[in-house]
């Protein structure tokens, strides 16, 4: 295919545009899992203190115009268009669109960077389903981008914001970094990639890459470990652990003095990092009298958006993308039965659309 792409799709999880969109937009996300409406009503509340505007809209649209000015720099004529999970634009008005517009080879990069079921085979899923909503289903063909999570692109502002963070803290010590992350289940964990475990494997070898551009940079890389934000869904199912804020309390008991937090799972400051990091993890934080720095995300920073377009251009021919990882690069396309749902049978495929979804945890899901 890698010769007949004529366009792009930006894939990602979608947010509400005002406050008349916060509930309905909850519901689309957790449609079909009987989640009570005081539950939709306390996470509003996340998403109303903004003004009900989730920032990866904005982010997203900036994203496109980096990408957008990066090919053009290159000289690559794609034009890249914009679909999602749980908003407008959905999956299946950007399906739509492309296809009018004369389009029908098309690559899809995503706002996740690592493998899981909600972070790469539901994006398969969803676009699946919009070519069958669409009747384009053998009209219009889309692939995605490989798993980009030892991209360099991707890791270099983590690890230039680790460097600042320690430089801000200054004498204060001892210090911990938590790389933090979006909790899943932990069969979804055990079920991702190909051979199961690629969702922790992939944030561990992450952090270490950015740890070694730490040192790499002159500076004394602080003990670090993985943590998990955004646990949802019914505490008899366990998720993976342990939660960031248990991770500040058990490192303020070993006597930590501060903590650089890293949301490596991200790529850009949507709503669950500024609820979860900035909002809950800052005032724990506050209440055991220690300090916090937080990393941004890598955003528009043109390391990580020339990355991206190092993915596409792999896929068009060129030269093959770096991958920092001994994991990497990522097999393209995925591997058949790679990152099923737990509630289905390992070899379900992309076509199986009518399966009950697991809980979704995505690039701006508080559930």
């Amino acid at each position: 295919m890698s010769e007949q792409i004529d366009a792009i799709l930006l894939a990602s999880f979608g947010g509400p545009e005002g406050q008349d969109d916060v509930i309905p937009f909850l519901e689309n996300v957790t449609r079909g899992r009987g989640v009570p409406r005081e539950r939709l009503e306390s996470v509003a509340g996340h998403y109303r203190q903004l003004g009900g505007v989730s920032p990866i809209n904005e982010q997203n649209r900036a994203l496109i115009a980096a990408i957008e000015a990066e090919l053009a720099n290159r000289g690559i004529d794609l034009p890249v268009y914009w679909g999602n999970r749980n908003w407008a634009p959905y999956f299946a008005d950007a399906v739509q669109q492309m296809h009018d517009d004369g389009h029908r080879r098309v690559l899809a990069v995503t706002t996740s960077a690592y493998s899981s079921y909600s972070g790469c085979r539901q994006y398969r899923e969803d676009i699946a389903g919009a070519l069958v909503e669409t009747e384009l289903t053998g009209t219009l063909t889309i692939e995605k981008v490989r798993a980009y999570f030892d991209s360099p692109g991707f890791l270099e502002p983590f690890a230039d914001g680790i460097v600042a963070a320690l430089a801000d803290l200054g004498d204060v010590a001892p210090v911990e970094v938590l790389f933090t992350t979006h909790s899943i289940p932990i069969t979804m964990n055990d079920s991702s990639g190909p051979k199961g475990g690629a969702y922790v494997a992939q944030h561990e070898a992450a952090a270490e890459l950015v740890a070694q551009l730490v040192r790499d940079a002159g500076t004394a890389m602080p003990p670090w470990s993985v943590v998990f934000q955004s646990r949802s869904g019914p505490p008899q199912v366990p998720w993976l652990e342990p939660d960031i804020n248990d991770a500040i309390r058990a490192a303020s008991e070993r006597g930590v003095r501060a903590v650089v937090v890293v949301p490596l799972g991200f790529v850009s400051d949507h709503v669950e990092v500024i609820w979860d990091l900035d909002t809950e993890a800052a005032q724990t934080c506050e209440e055991i009298g220690i300090e916090m720095r937080r990393v941004t995300t890598p955003g528009t920073d043109p390391r990580f958006v020339s990355s991206l377009v190092d993915l596409i251009a792999e896929r068009l021919g060129g030269a093959a993308a770096p991958a920092l990882s001994n994991l990497g690069p990522w097999r393209t396309p995925c591997a058949a039965g790679c990152c099923p749902t737990p509630r289905r049978p390992q070899g379900a495929g992309p076509s199986d659309l009518q399966s009950e979804k697991p809980h979704v945890a995505g690039a701006d899901s508080p559930f």
